[in-house]
């Protein structure tokens, strides 16, 4: 595997045009982000620079653009703010301290090449906990529009909405107001050379100077110039494991973010990324993030996409970005202390309706009732109570109705007889005409498929029939996959027959189910001439006690 990324000067023009545009769309995302966690606009450029660089050098996806995005900085804010309360002094170097955890973590997934697990969630749980990021965006940007500062998380928000509005001041709302206005209805035919934000952030600040500058206006203020110090990573012995749990949740949803929007960029260039790799590059960018105070990243759609359009094709064009935003904090930074909080609490709000998944939520009910119901379950969850409550339970409650439902489809895979006649299970006329010699004496357990752990208790209902069958057939001959609650179920029906002396045939196992019941130790119950390949034979021994060369009649005969 290639250390860096591909990056190549066969596309310069196509790369630099990305780049160039990239950067554009980054600046006013950044500050937006920085600001709306409480970190700092130097903390959102920071972000944007070392996430950005170090996925561009060392990711999998050539043309994929990292930087802070709106679910992690939302994550990360419900971070800063943790740990603040818990410990002022040191709170949040802990939480850069979780960006490095979170870092690692990545690292830890893409060694252990999981990435082509990580997006293996249900779609109506990532739906809801996007939704539900997206509001509480949302809901973070109430106080700055109003001009005054957030007292604190959206519960608190969400009580003090009437004192809000009874302080609100009119000219930092009329700015967030216009910002929205620009980034809601400007002509798309504009927004090709030129992206929305960016407009939004010079407008508004150019009206908050020329017309609103005796007013006192709440802005950015100086920006650190030059490059950032490092961080050392700061723990708490009584809050390691919430940083450790907030780390594990904060890097998943980066490899999430990053590996979907992975996918959109290889369904425009028509290329393949890396996904182990990316996760690699993903984990070293949000590392160095953390070690010198810079918000998470991942993949951002907005960004990779116009990048692309804009003729970017291989990781040059995130080097270019990375290279622009650092003259930006190297020499520009006295140019951003004038832009106005208003405006920045705009471009995040603007953000996080984009992320609310209208699409899905508008028919949510009408594709699945229980579907939507985890969806809407999953954004309270989100927005009122906790991130990682939310996914936990949205993922419990999906899985075990998937699973629930497979096992009544698989249940049907299941079956048991003994009298030929009152059963669908194709038989042929000499296997027919066996089991009706056996007087109902013989039972024959057919499975099928890939038995999972929910087809377990349909064995086990099965095996209440065995009561009165002086032989157990167990054929296997249709089974591709035995689990291990399904092959521990049909263990017992197994042993009850053994316990009993009564005689029990495998038909036909595969090597995967074989395999299982050898390591059960199935086979002391079962001798091994009673491990037999055809269902007739089966029959045959427990009826004549050994099979007869030629009981069957021949294909074709009267």
């Amino acid at each position: 595997m290639k250390i860096f990324n591909e990056i190549r000067f066969d596309n310069l023009h196509g790369d630099i045009f990305g780049g160039v545009t990239a950067a554009v769309i980054a600046l006013p995302m950044a500050l937006a982000f920085g600001v709306a966690s409480g970190a700092g606009a130097e903390a959102g450029l920071y972000g944007a620079i070392l996430v950005g660089l170090f996925a561009a050098l060392f990711g999998g996806s050539p043309t994929l653009i990292s930087e802070p995005t709106g679910p992690m900085t939302v994550v990360f804010t419900a971070v800063i703010v943790k740990l603040v309360a818990s410990d002022p002094a040191n709170g949040m170097a802990m939480a850069f301290t979780v960006v490095i955890l979170a870092g690692l973590f990545q690292i830890l997934f893409g060694v252990m090449r999981l990435g082509q697990y990580v997006t293996l969630m249900p779609y109506t749980v990532v739906s809801g906990f996007m939704s539900g990021i997206g509001i509480i965006l949302i809901i973070l940007q109430i106080g700055p529009m109003l001009g005054q500062a957030s007292p604190g998380g959206v519960i608190e928000i969400l009580q003090n909405i009437p004192q809000l509005l009874g302080a609100v001041r009119l000219e930092e709302t009329g700015l967030a107001g216009l910002t929205l206005l620009i980034l809601f209805f400007m002509p798309k035919k504009f927004q090709r050379y030129v992206p929305p934000q960016l407009v939004a952030l010079v407008i508004g600040t150019l009206v908050s100077i020329w017309l609103l500058n005796e007013m006192s206006i709440r802005r950015i203020g100086e920006i650190p110039t030059g490059l950032p110090a490092l961080i050392m990573p700061v723990f708490n012995t009584e809050q390691w494991q919430v940083m450790l749990i907030d780390a594990v949740v904060l890097g998943m949803l980066g490899c999430i973010d990053a590996l979907l929007t992975s996918v959109i960029a290889d369904s425009i260039t028509g290329k393949q990324h890396n996904s182990d790799k990316e996760l690699l590059g993903q984990g070293i960018g949000n590392v160095m993030a953390g070690l010198f105070g810079g918000l998470p990243g991942a993949g951002a759609t907005m960004g990779t996409v116009v990048s692309i359009q804009a003729g970017a094709r291989t990781a040059l064009s995130g080097l270019i970005r990375a290279g622009i935003l650092i003259l930006v904090v190297l020499w520009a930074a006295d140019l951003t202390s004038v832009i106005p909080l208003a405006v920045l609490a705009g471009i995040a709000f603007k953000v996080g309706v984009n992320i609310i998944d209208w699409r899905f939520l508008k028919r949510a009910h009408v594709i699945s009732g229980k579907g939507a119901l985890i969806t809407y379950g999953v954004i309270l969850l989100t927005v009122f109570v906790d991130l990682i409550v939310a996914v936990g339970i949205g993922l419990f409650v999906a899985n075990v109705m998937t699973v629930t439902r497979l096992s009544k489809l698989q249940a049907d895979d299941v079956k048991v007889v003994t009298d030929p006649d009152e059963t669908d299970l194709e038989l042929t006329a000499y296997e027919h005409d066996l089991l009706e010699a056996a007087e109902g004496k013989i039972m024959l357990l057919y499975l099928r498929g890939t038995m999972i752990f929910g087809v377990s208790r349909a064995i086990s209902r099965k095996n209440s029939e065995v009561k009165g069958c002086k032989a157990l057939i167990v054929d296997l001959t249709d089974v591709d996959h035995l689990g291990v609650s399904s092959a521990l179920a049909l263990e017992e029906a197994i042993l009850d027959m053994a316990r009993a002396g009564r005689p029990v045939y495998l038909v036909g196992a595969r090597v995967q189910p074989l395999q299982r019941l050898q390591k059960l130790d199935i086979f002391r119950y079962v001798p091994q001439e009673h491990n037999v390949s055809q269902r007739t034979t089966a029959l045959e021994k427990v009826l004549y006690g050994k099979a007869p060369p030629s009981a069957e009649p021949d294909e074709g005969s009267a």
